[in-house]
């Protein structure tokens, strides 16, 4: 209907010029424009079409999306539809903050409410990711360079409004958020020093909020990263160190659920996880924390996991061996850990390619076609008719 009122206007604009006595070169300007607007092809028009459903024998299967970025809609329902065909019934979406409220106040939801909505019909559950921090909630440039990772105690009621706003809009469709992203890196908590303390205090700000607006919502905190890194490190601090600080901060009445991340980097999914090593069965010594605490009551969501297979970096794996370990991790999860909702494997599928290392963690190319890691999990997990 749009574009019909507007190949009308510029006829009528014709017209008008004819009679006004315009140049002929002007005139053939402008019939040149009105024939490549009328010829032009519509934009594809996207339906949502009946509600599906996963069919899946494993419910602990998850991926990570990247759908944030990806601006035609019709790539944001064909991947979740791949998702759910692979018979995975998670996923794990990044909303930033930035996007939605890029001015104090001002909300767009357009394209997480289009995001929202294809998940829904796909018969995903959604966990979100909140963070990136806005320009207008980070100091003055002037006065201090930050990142977009910098959120300071000053504007932690800003954030809470956000994500109270948030849970809100979405009560029914996304009952999962989480808090930050691995705040124990120095990277994801502003090239700042990590600070335990900061973070439990940004959870209970953020927690009676999110309640607030939503009872029902699951807070998560986290997510950590596996890291090794000692005290007075620059880069961050160890996962295992960091959890137990935030308990000791008084962080434990302000989540419902840890969410954690498990890469395997080279070893297999059955390796037993040590203090020393970083592998996927380290989240078992994140889980004897929460127990020595007092809090096993509270699950563990594995919000980001997995295995490269890229041919030159050196925690890749063969190709194969990524079939076997990425099915074993479904498997592991599934049998030995109760306390487990999910396992959220990066990367489904990015918008572009990164053209680096990274781009062999996904599962289906930018282009969408199917890496051999799709067809695997889908045969061993989808449930057929």
């Amino acid at each position: 209907m749009k574009a019909r009122v507007m190949n009308a206007q510029l006829l009528v604009g014709l017209r008008n010029r004819l009679r006004s006595g315009v140049p002929p070169v002007l005139l053939w300007g402008t019939l040149l424009l009105v024939v490549c607007v009328i010829s032009s092809p519509p934009g594809i028009l996207v339906a949502l079409g009946l509600p599906q459903t996963v069919r899946t024998t494993n419910t602990k299967v998850g991926v990570h999306t990247r759908l944030s970025d990806e601006v035609e809609e019709w790539k944001v329902q064909r991947t979740l539809a791949l998702v759910r065909e692979m018979g995975a019934s998670w996923v794990v979406e990044y909303f930033p903050w930035a996007y939605l409220e890029p001015e104090e106040g001002r909300y767009d939801w357009q394209h997480s409410d289009m995001l929202v909505a294809h998940a829904q019909n796909q018969g995903l559950a959604v966990i979100a990711r909140l963070g990136m921090v806005p320009a207008w909630a980070r100091p003055d440039p002037d006065e201090q360079e930050t990142t977009f990772t910098y959120l300071d105690a000053e504007h932690y009621a800003d954030f809470a409004e956000f994500v109270a706003a948030f849970v809100a809009r979405y009560q029914g469709t996304v009952e999962h958020v989480i808090i930050w992203n691995e705040p124990n890196l120095s990277f994801e908590w502003g090239y700042r020093p990590v600070d335990p303390q900061a973070y439990a205090e940004l959870l209970r700000v953020v927690y009676p909020a999110a309640h607030a607006a939503n009872p029902a919502v699951m807070v998560l905190a986290g997510a950590l990263a596996p890291t090794l890194e000692s005290e007075g490190s620059i880069a961050g601090l160890n996962d295992l160190l960091y959890l137990e600080k935030l308990y000791q901060a008084g962080a434990a009445p302000y989540f419902d659920a840890l969410a954690a991340h498990a890469y395997g980097l080279v070893f297999p999914p059955e390796t037993p996880p040590a203090p020393e090593l970083l592998n996927f069965r380290r989240v078992e010594l994140l889980r004897a924390v929460m127990e020595q605490y007092g809090d096993e009551e509270k699950p563990i969501y594995v919000t980001e996991s997995g295995w490269n297979d890229h041919p030159r970096w050196a925690w890749a794996v063969k190709p194969a061996q990524r079939i076997t370990y990425t099915l074993g991790a479904y498997d592991w999860a599934k049998t030995h850990w109760p306390w487990c909702p999910v396992v959220a494997m990066w990367v489904f599928r990015t918008p572009v390619s990164l053209h680096n290392y990274q781009d062999a963690f996904s599962f289906v190319t930018p282009d969408f076609r199917l890496r051999p890691i799709y067809g695997a999990v889908q045969a061993e997990i989808a449930a057929r008719e």
